[in-house]
């Protein structure tokens, strides 16, 4: 995990948990049912975006809503949906995408409070449930086709669909593919494999596909690493659904931070934010929080 020095300990507070009025107790759902068997839950949220104005949107998958969150930690419903929203991303121009896991690649427009769809299937077959997203800089939008696989059935795909239209398959071996983010250079795509507990790394060679794909870290834990995101050094910030932390890796792999959460242990996704964006912003899902920490000493 390290070489020379141990990873340095950061530590959270939170920034904002939802008001009890917008959550469900008592409520089930069938994501729930599925996903969290026997666990009362009456919010999960995921997906952390900021948009230019400094507003946060999350989603809150089993109840099909989603939030922004104002920069004095306020809450406002921009929509609730019959579909379950996994990821979320905003788009230099303001574009609002979500993976959602019913019904695929959805485009939300906040303003008049709807989603219509970008993408819902391959070749008339449906998704098998799309988990995250992430936009590169030339449009193109990569996304995880997550489902329910794992170890058992490594049969999970990571999708391109180019600014053209073209949708490319670039792996269809997946343990569970979940976040994922590009490099600084956006040569290499980083992919959170949850059932893995592992994030995998993903070179592009000329043509546009992927080779010599490889474990870049392995940890460890019941869950596994979640949502990912990457600074302008190349340092990846990985969430770890059942660990309570969100550990930081330099560009060779090695363990350099580990971000401890002040509330609970599933720390599932993580955006860059702040005027300096020295601030990191983690969603708690289990207690529908979103925790903020000072990542400036980084650069120290």
């Amino acid at each position: 995990m390290y070489l020379e020095t141990p990873p340095r300990l950061i530590e959270t507070k939170i920034f904002s948990a939802m008001p009890d009025t917008f959550r469900r107790k008592g409520v089930r759902t069938d994501w729930a049912d599925a996903n969290r068997p026997g666990v009362p839950t009456d919010s999960f949220v995921e997906g952390p975006s900021f948009d230019k104005e400094g507003n946060l949107y999350i989603v809150d998958i089993p109840f099909g809503r989603i939030f922004r969150i104002a920069p004095d930690g306020a809450w406002l419903l921009v929509i609730e949906y019959e579909g379950w929203p996994n990821g979320l991303k905003i788009a230099a121009d303001g574009r609002i995408l979500v993976a959602d896991y019913m019904h695929g690649i959805m485009e939300l427009d906040a303003q008049a409070g709807r989603v219509t769809p970008v993408l819902t299937s391959r070749n008339s077959e449906s998704f098998r449930g799309c988990n995250d997203l992430h936009l590169g800089s030339n449009g193109d939008i990569f996304f995880t086709d997550q489902g329910q696989t794992g170890l058992h059935d490594p049969s999970g795909r990571v999708y391109r669909l180019t600014s053209n239209g073209r949708l490319d398959c670039l792996i269809d071996t997946g343990v569970s593919p979940n976040g994922l983010v590009l490099d600084p250079t956006e040569t290499v795509l980083f992919v959170a494999m949850t059932r893995d507990n592992a994030v995998w790394r993903l070179p592009f060679m000329r043509d546009g596909s992927v080779s010599k794909v490889g474990r870049f870290c392995s940890l460890f834990g019941t869950s596994g690493p979640d949502g990912l995101t990457m600074d302008a050094k190349g340092r990846l910030f990985v969430g770890h659904a059942s660990l309570g932390h969100v550990f930081v890796f330099a560009p060779n792999g090695e363990l350099i931070a580990r971000i401890k959460s002040c509330a609970g242990p599933n720390c599932t996704n993580v955006a860059i934010g702040g005027a300096n964006r020295d601030r990191i912003y983690i969603t708690e899902s289990a207690t529908g929080s979103v925790l903020v920490a000072d990542i400036s000493g980084l650069n120290s």
